[in-house]
């Protein structure tokens, strides 16, 4: 791996597990396993690096959605595909982080909207079309809202004073909530479809 590739994956662990205010660079030379000079030849400052390293991280999350199982080949099974995703995906970040970077870095806040807009709520939409299509989910239910109601619904775990981390697990948190809006929007038919995939997921990977 080079240099540059090895700093931005340390970083970003880092950065996702520990918060990125808290975490210097001198940390992130020391867990890379390099001089802080060497961090400095690829990268301005700590902004650049962490810009870098958030669009990684989203990147990542773009290209996890994109092999979960497609929406038009099953909604149910893309269901349970997106709660594994979930557990993967916040088992190791630090709620803290999207805080941080709202507030200090707006670069990086600015890309992550873009890609709550052009990726996020595009899918959550499509999927609640087609689970209407297909009679999983309520006829009568307003997509464009619901869309925009589980976006707000994932982030408010990342509200630390509504759920301090300290009482609250963020996987265990994202999971309950979403399963709850799926109860919420399910047909008796989507609701046992749901049940049934979960159990055969459950079991084929335990």
């Amino acid at each position: 791996m080079e240099n540059r590739e090895k700093i931005i994956e340390t970083a970003k662990e880092q950065f996702m597990r520990f918060g990125v205010r808290s975490v210097t660079m001198d940390d992130i030379a020391r867990m890379a396993g390099m001089s802080k000079k060497t961090i400095y030849q690829e990268f301005s400052d700590k902004n650049q690096l962490v810009f870098e390293s958030f669009s990684s991280a989203l990147n990542e999350d773009i290209h996890s959605l994109e092999n979960l199982p497609k929406i038009n080949d099953g909604v149910i099974e893309h269901l349970v595909g997106l709660t594994a995703h979930i557990r993967r995906r916040f088992a190791d970040m630090n709620p803290l982080v999207l805080n941080e970077i709202q507030r200090y870095f707006p670069q990086c806040w600015q890309l992550f909207e873009e890609f709550k807009k052009e990726h996020v709520l595009k899918e959550i939409t499509e999927l609640l079309e087609k689970g209407i299509e297909e009679g999983y989910f309520r006829p009568e239910i307003n997509t464009e809202v619901m869309a925009l109601l589980r976006m707000e619904q994932m982030m408010m775990i990342f509200d630390p004073v509504k759920f301090p981390l300290s009482k609250f697990n963020p996987v265990e948190l994202q999971l309950e909530i979403f399963e709850h809006f799926l109860y919420g929007i399910f047909t008796e038919k989507g609701r046992e479809a749901y049940l049934n995939q979960k159990k055969q997921y459950n079991e084929n990977h335990n």
